[in-house]
């Protein structure tokens, strides 16, 4: 999968609403996310536009590995 370069905090928040997660806290520019889907899990957001490459592709893998999915399978399920 080819990770977007233009995806925003805004945007990756509205994304794994399709997963369960809904927004816990907000601390600055940083937005905690929470699903039960599979147990508790908890993923921090920067609210930034475009985040960073390195830090989507943390997110992502870290959101996967929760699933039980690839990068790519997560990808395609949230139409990335």
């Amino acid at each position: 999968m080819k990770i977007p370069r233009d995806l925003s905090g805004a945007d990756l928040v509205k994304v794994l609403r399709a997963l369960g997660y809904e927004r816990t806290r907000q601390d600055g520019s940083h937005i905690r996310l929470t699903t039960q889907q599979g147990g508790q899990h908890h993923v921090t957001v920067p609210n930034h536009s475009p985040i960073k490459l390195g830090t989507l592709r943390g997110i992502l893998k870290a959101v996967a590995a929760h699933h039980k999915l690839t990068v790519d399978e997560l990808g395609r399920q949230l139409g990335l």
